[in-house]
């Protein structure tokens, strides 16, 4: 009671001064990180909420509170302003003190691009406000190609990135097996090419009964014009969308949009787990769910309260109506606030009865199912896991548990762009903040042990150095390399543990278990031992080794393969006329690589700042 009254008297001065307006303040702790954002519609009032009364707070508050060194306001012009700053900021410092969703994906959407006069349908993340047409969200990428290859079979629309001209010589395969009508040799015109694209739309829109009244109208017109081939084609394509038609009929209410929220919880695990699922046109096309962690000290409203903000702050379609158990704070600001992102009206419903609660009352199984079964997993993987660390301990001879595990491997081509990597492990699981890469910059040629030891003594170099010496085990120092493995793993076999063994002499090192996996027969090495280590196929120990070996070969594998992919669009850029580093940087940030370039339109190119028309023609057919 003593500290929270000293607690409340040094802030005292601060609060008096805050002003009767809306905004967000961030709490800090003594290292001035930020432990807690939140918002306010009255910062004075609610600011000076978490010093009045120590016996109103709820355990979670009095124990953010004791940590709160200083905190910092930032006003705003309202309340729904307040908010999205409050999103912004929690993604951004990722405090301790606030609800957090786990997984921050995003969907894939399909997207037809009505801006194009042959427009093609793609997969896109992003949904920007322009003229093309989104439908999603899809729940994986998988899902979403499905539906591009069903599409494909149904509607015979270009997947190309040519510009369209009609005057090409020969078309692709796509039109010699029905899977394209071939509007690059003029096979067909804009209109009866848009058409197409009309049908694909109302497909996805799920308006299926118009579709078929379409398709039947002009089956009956290329049968009245004798046109007999063209009416088998209609007729087939008919057949496909009356079938998918009848398998989709379970509606869940009359052609509306809505989520489904549930979520279920479990104190001991200190996870809330949350079921979404996506009606489109009155279907279920998918669900989704997520893990919202923190949660020891919260109720289940304001976790729905906290999720619903996360997941529609980074989520770009929004439908008219969300669906969730329980009433919870701030109902009409979160309407307004979603409202304004979508550009149009959203409800969020809670209800009591009829089709909406039946669906809402499934989602809810599904979220209770869902986290009995994270539960298990969670615990099983446990098990396992306290298994393997002991194994490993036992077999390599180990001072103490290898908690922390880091792995380092070397890839390269020929010699070419070599680059490490250290990948680290906690508690046998991956810890991915953690994760380093070395580009190797002062050996010439193919020398993986060379690269091996310039790695490592970049890497524990810097340790000794902020620990000055290693003799006794300390688990953390002051600085970016600041946590002390308990083994080093090499992906290799006696020679790179060779490496490692004389660059630990080299630097003093004695307290760090030290081990290498050979890849051909899964044999490990350790300094102290001639003869390699083999474990049972089937032992845990020897599955932790070989996923975290395994994590680091591909770790530095997709570094070393950007490396090669940022050069390769580097040199294909330089070679066209009229383009120089400034415009190669400029074209590199708008689309991301040369792949995207490649399918961009030549109106997308030519408005990256710099480039004609023409510049951007020249572009196109060069790459």
């Amino acid at each position: 009671m003593e500290d929270y009254i000293m607690i409340k008297e040094r802030f005292l001065e601060q609060i008096n001064t805050l002003p009767d307006k809306s905004g967000v303040y961030l709490m800090r702790d003594s290292s001035k990180n930020v432990i807690y954002v939140g918002k306010a519609k009255n910062l004075k009032n609610r600011v000076s909420s978490y010093f009045s009364n120590i016996q109103k707070l709820d355990i979670k508050t009095e124990i953010l509170v004791k940590n709160i060194f200083n905190f910092d306001v930032i006003i705003t012009n309202s309340e729904q302003e307040a908010l999205i700053l409050e999103n912004n900021l929690i993604k951004q410092y990722k405090p301790k003190f606030n609800i957090r969703l786990k997984d921050d994906k995003t969907y894939p959407f399909i997207k037809v691009d009505l801006t194009e006069k042959f427009p093609k349908v793609y997969i896109t993340r992003e949904v920007k406000h322009d003229n093309s047409k989104y439908f999603g969200p899809f729940a994986s990428a998988k899902s979403v190609r499905s539906t591009l290859n069903l599409l494909k079979k149904l509607f015979p629309y270009r997947s190309c990135n040519k510009v369209i001209t009609g005057t090409d010589k020969k078309p692709c395969l796509d039109f010699h097996i029905n899977r394209c009508v071939g509007p690059c040799i003029g096979a067909v015109n804009q209109k009866e090419y848009i058409e197409i694209i009309n049908q694909v739309v109302l497909f996805l829109e799920g308006k299926t009964d118009n579709l078929v009244k379409v398709i039947r109208q002009q089956m009956l017109n290329a049968s009245d014009s004798l046109n007999f081939e063209k009416a088998a084609i209609l007729r087939d394509q008919l057949k496909s969308i009356e079938n998918i038609n009848q398998k989709q009929r379970v509606l869940f209410f009359e052609n509306q949009d809505a989520d489904i929220l549930a979520i279920s919880s479990d104190k001991s695990l200190n996870n809330s787990w949350i079921e979404v699922f996506f009606v489109r046109s009155g279907k279920l096309i998918g669900k989704d769910n997520f893990i919202m962690s923190d949660i020891k000290h919260e109720i289940d409203k304001d976790i729905l309260n906290a999720f619903i903000k996360q997941f529609y702050n980074k989520n770009p379609y929004i439908p008219p109506e969300v669906i969730i158990q329980y009433p919870i704070k701030e109902i009409s600001l979160l309407e307004i606030w979603l409202s304004n992102k979508r550009n149009a009206k959203v409800k969020i419903i809670v209800p009591k009865r009829g089709a909406k609660r039946k669906l809402l009352n499934m989602v809810s199984e599904n979220a209770l199912f869902g986290l009995s079964k994270y539960k298990n997993e969670k615990i099983n993987r446990k098990s396992r896991l306290n298994k393997a660390i002991y194994q490993l301990k036992e077999e390599l001879s180990l001072v103490r548990d290898p908690i922390r595990i880091e792995c380092y491997d070397i890839s390269n081509i020929s010699g070419t762009n070599p680059v490490g990597s250290m990948v680290v492990f906690e508690e046998g699981l991956p810890k991915k903040s953690d994760y380093r890469k070395f580009r190797i910059k002062n050996i010439n040629g193919i020398d993986d042990y060379a690269m091996m030891r310039e790695m490592l003594i970049r890497r524990f170099k810097r340790l000794v150095n902020d620990n000055n010496k290693l003799d006794s085990f300390t688990n953390k120092v002051e600085s970016d390399w600041h946590i002390i493995p308990d083994l080093v793993l090499i992906d290799g076999g006696k020679g790179h543990l060779g490496v490692a063994a004389s660059v630990f002499l080299e630097l003093g090192i004695n307290s760090i278990g030290l081990a290498s996996i050979a890849k051909e027969n899964e044999e490990l090495f350790i300094p102290e031992m001639l003869e390699p280590i083999l474990l049972d196929s089937q032992s845990p120990a020897l599955h932790l080794i070989q996923n975290i070996r395994d994590e680091a070969h591909r770790f530095a594998i997709t570094f070393h393969r950007n490396l090669r992919s940022k050069k390769s669009n580097i040199s294909v850029l330089d070679n066209i006329v009229g383009v120089g580093p400034i415009i190669r940087n400029r074209l590199l940030k708008e689309f991301g690589s040369l792949k995207e370039i490649q399918k961009a339109n030549i109106n997308s190119i030519s408005l990256v700042k710099g480039i004609s028309k023409a510049l951007a023609k020249d572009i196109k057919s060069k790459i």
